[in-house]
This record gives C-alpha cells, structure tokens and sequence, in this order.
C-alpha cells in the first residue's frame, strides 16, 4: 500500500464474560498527510488527505470551485517536494494517459503545482473563505452559505437518468467490496461514480475525507474528459452533506446516493438543483428526498 497506510504499536484489550486479555501487536492506519494546492506557484488550499491520485483531487476540487470543467481547462501539473524534503519536482501528465500511473497514485510529495490554460482566471482568495480544509469538512471555512453556493455549468435538472431501485440497493456493497484500503485500515471513506442504466461501476476512490474521496471522482472524470457526468449516480459512504451534494451539481451527476443521512441543507440543495438525493441505502429500503421520479420502482404484484 505505499504511504496509504503505516504500521504502529496498540495495545488490544479484550473483554468477554469477566475474563480480561491484554496484548501488544500491531496495527495498520491510513495515512493522512497535507496536500498544499498551487495556482503557478501561489498557494491556493491545504487539505488533509490519504496520500494517491493527488491530481485528481486537485481537478475535482477546482470543478466543485467552479474554476474549470473539462481536462482541457488544465495546462500542466508539477508534483514539487515540500519544505526540507529536498525533492525534485515530477511533472505529471494531464488527461486520461496519467489516470493510474505511479506519479498519480504513490508519489512523494505534499505539494501540487497546476498551471490553467489560457484565459482562465485562478481562483481569488479573501477574507470570506480560509481555505484551509480538514479531512472531515471540505467547507469549515466559508463565511456564509452565500459563499459556497455555486453556479453549476450543467443543468442536473434536465438529467433524463433513472435508476431502478433494486440497482441501488446493490451499490454500498459494491462500494464496500472495492475500499482495498479500508479493509487493512477500518478508516476510509470512499466514493463511486456507477452507470445509472446499467449499474456498472465506473470508477472509485478511497481517501480519509469524504470530501476529498469524492473530488478524486470527479477529478478522474475531469481528466477522462467525460464532464458533465450525465447519467450517473454516486455513492458514497458515510452521510450526505451539503458539499457532497454542491460537488455532485457542479459535475452534472443528476443522482446522489449515501449509506447514512442527508442533512436538512443538502436536502435544500438537492431540491432546488433538480438533483435526486437518496438516504439511507440500506438492505432492500432507502429514503429519496428529492426527484424521487428518477427510481424506478416495480409494480407491486398482485394475488
């Protein structure tokens, strides 16, 4: 696994029907290290992540921005060491070539380069917006909820997919057999991009913020050059909030699924922005909150 994961010394207590047992073994955690994002060489946003395909969270992050979307909107990216490394920088390529090359998915390096392509502006920092991100909140900075609502470049309104219910029942399972990491960790969240017709599996990515799992999604998708991402639904692991449902808008995936519970504003969200929102996926029974047209249900049988 790389720097996804490190091993380190615990000591293991167990209980069981008055017995005690007391042990020291070793255990295997995921890794969480600082990425620092740069626009030509000024400092964007530092966020805290599992260390691989750091190109693709840097992508998603600037489509959930609203800065670019499509991989054309990218000119270069160079993978740099940070402070006392003393590591050279590693040039990485952008578009589909670099999707799961050793430079995108174990490197070396906290520091992320992106140049844009001609004409696009870099995104402006002020005093609305600390863009210092946790790997627990993508959004802990912003001043106000003015600040963080974003206009979409696609209209997920107008996305004709539909999904059938039996499909997404199928998918936290799907999701849970493909987290590699979590299984030797226990603590990742993970992301995936599925076909709605078909519920073929289109790609998926682990990491410790569920931010940052769902940014390399869409960042896969942005150096793919298959934004807006019609026709899909994503699945995600934990709970539904309101930047999970703003990052699915401003890729034009039209259906949101998660295992757990949506909060009141990514419902609002999901409402005004056309985007069907579903809850609780759990077993054969889930909860839809918005655009519930788009899952199909069977016609009950009848005796």
């Amino acid at each position: 696994m790389g720097r996804l994961t490190t091993r380190t010394p615990v000591t293991r207590i167990s209980l069981n029907d008055g017995d005690s047992a007391v042990r020291r073994r070793a255990d295997t955690l995921v890794v969480e290290e600082p990425l620092e994002i740069r626009i030509v060489g000024e400092a964007l946003t530092v966020t805290m992540r599992t260390p691989g395909h750091d190109l693709e969270l840097a992508a998603g992050f600037l489509v959930s921005e609203g800065v670019i979307a499509a991989s054309g909107d990218l000119r270069s990216a160079i993978h740099c060491g940070g402070p006392g490394t003393g590591s050279a920088a590693t040039s990485l390529t952008i578009g589909p070539a670099m999707v799961g090359t050793p430079a995108s998915t174990e490197n070396t390096y906290n520091v992320l380069d992106i140049a844009l392509a001609p004409g696009l502006a870099p995104l402006v920092t002020d005093i609305a917006r600390n863009f210092y991100t946790t790997s627990s909140c993508g959004v802990c900075g912003t001043a106000s909820i003015d600040a963080i609502e974003k206009q979409s470049r696609y209209d997920v309104a107008t996305d004709a997919a539909a999904v059938d219910a039996a499909v997404i029942t199928t998918l936290p399972d799907t999701l849970r057999a493909g987290q590699a990491v979590f299984e030797k960790t226990g603590g990742l969240h993970a992301a995936a991009l599925f076909d709605a017709a078909s519920g073929e599996l289109l790609v998926l990515r682990e990491d410790v913020g569920r931010h940052n799992a769902v940014d390399k999604v869409v960042g896969w998708a942005v150096l793919e050059d298959r934004l807006p991402l019609t026709g899909t639904v994503l699945q995600v692991s934990g709970r539904a909030s309101f930047e999970l449902v703003q990052k699915a808008v401003m890729a034009g995936i039209p259906i949101l699924s998660a295992v757990s519970a949506p909060s009141s504003l990514a419902v609002e969200l999901a409402t005004a922005s056309g985007l069907t929102l579903v809850g609780f996926v759990r077993g054969s029974s889930m909860n839809v909150y918005s655009r519930p047209d788009r899952v199909r249900v069977p016609a009950p049988s009848r005796l």
